[in-house]
């Protein structure tokens, strides 16, 4: 489990620390933070893959993705432009119950490359513990220098030529030189993120499937019906009915299976047949892609869930907010949501973690006062 978040320099998270918990609810007015904060925990994830750089290059680049305001912000007044003195710098880090992790990246130097605007990984940071020192340092890279300790805690040497481009996580990881880093890889790979699923009429999970087992719900639902049929075959099939009958009472949904093209149908009280997917409304339709992302037969270490409000009807943001807590133990999960309803409701819940932000002279920071404490973090230095 994630205990804490650390971000600096990204958009408006000019210095961020957060303390996380099992169940966590992440509000705040538009342009507080919301929506840096879930890019961000992408970003995170993308280099589990190798795709951190060329995730920052689709947002625009680093000097389109760092904070963008001065480097000391004054809360009583607004803040002046000033020269920086310090290194431009985007930092991304987290503390886990087995290791805290932080990766620094920062411009490069000018060059005839025609690669010259990819930000450059300038330090990146394995260590155990809370606080990092020389004694839980476990992997460093200074730059194109990396080097981990083995298992007699003694460091050795894995490159002096790293690409600036390329994470110590993908490259290597794997048991013979760091299990730890392959530890961290597959961790981050893990993570799963749902954002604005479409329930529109050429939605993906409205169209018929060809339908093979599917323990995952893809980002975009379009293995809506296999998803479904998956979770009630080798999953917990019981719980999928219940919350069927908590959103839509007396209906039953039903899998149509038809020469290997599956298709979600709907059988609802009072209809003389069940609707089909392309005949549901867009509120029903986004509930069951929550409903087969909540209920995964292989769970995620981390599930994120960004605004699952939109298109739902008042009526089923209760039964939502009950769906997302019932997971709560399977996976850590992290809500991001503009309705207060289901903030209430997941935050009514003891083992929730309210997350308020707001913005202060263009920059994100908690609301008030932080009931969870700001857990202690330092970067390391370049």
């Amino acid at each position: 489990m994630l205990n804490a978040l650390a971000i600096s320099g990204y958009r408006s998270l000019k210095d961020v620390v957060l303390s996380l918990g099992q169940l966590n609810v992440v509000t705040g007015a538009n342009g507080s933070g919301k929506s840096s904060l879930y890019r961000s925990l992408r970003l995170l994830a993308d280099i589990g893959s190798g795709n951190l750089i060329a995730s920052l290059a689709r947002e625009g680049g680093l000097t389109s993705t760092l904070w963008a305001g001065p480097e000391m912000i004054s809360d009583a007044m607004d803040p002046e432009p000033t020269i920086r003195k310090k290194p431009i710098s985007l930092q991304l880090g987290f503390a886990s119950d087995e290791f805290c992790y932080s990766i620094d990246l920062g411009l490069p130097t000018p060059s005839s490359s025609a690669f010259s605007l990819d930000p450059v990984i300038k330090r990146e940071c394995l260590w155990r513990g809370t606080t990092m020192r020389p004694s839980t340092l476990w992997t460093d890279r200074h730059g194109p220098v990396v080097k981990c300790r083995d298992a007699d805690g003694e460091w050795t040497s894995l490159s002096i030529n790293q690409p600036t481009f390329a994470s110590v996580v993908t490259e290597f990881a794997d048991p013979q030189r760091s299990l730890d880093l392959m530890v961290l890889r597959e961790l981050l790979r893990s993570w799963r993120f749902y954002d604005h699923m479409r329930t529109d009429r050429e939605a993906p999970a409205r169209q018929l499937q060809v339908g093979t087992y599917s323990p995952v719900l893809a980002e975009d639902g379009g293995n809506l019906a296999a998803a479904l049929q998956t979770v009630r075959e080798i999953g917990d099939g019981p719980a999928l009915d219940e919350a069927i009958s908590d959103a839509f009472p007396g209906s039953r949904l039903q899998i149509d299976t038809t020469q290997g093209r599956f298709e979600v149908m709907l059988k609802q009280p009072g209809l003389l047949r069940a609707l089909r997917a392309a005949e549901l409304s867009d509120g029903t339709l986004r509930y069951l892609l929550l409903l087969a992302a909540l209920t995964s037969p292989r769970p995620p270490e981390l599930l994120v869930l960004n605004e699952p409000e939109t298109s739902l009807h008042p009526d089923l943001i209760q039964p939502l907010g009950r769906l997302i807590a019932s997971r709560v133990g399977s996976s850590q999960i992290i809500v991001v949501t503009h309705s207060l309803a289901l903030a209430d409701a997941l935050s009514s819940r003891s083992s929730c973690f309210s997350i308020r932000l707001e913005k202060v002279a263009g920059a994100t920071r908690l609301s008030g006062e932080n009931s969870y404490g700001v857990p202690a973090w330092k970067w390391p230095s370049r």
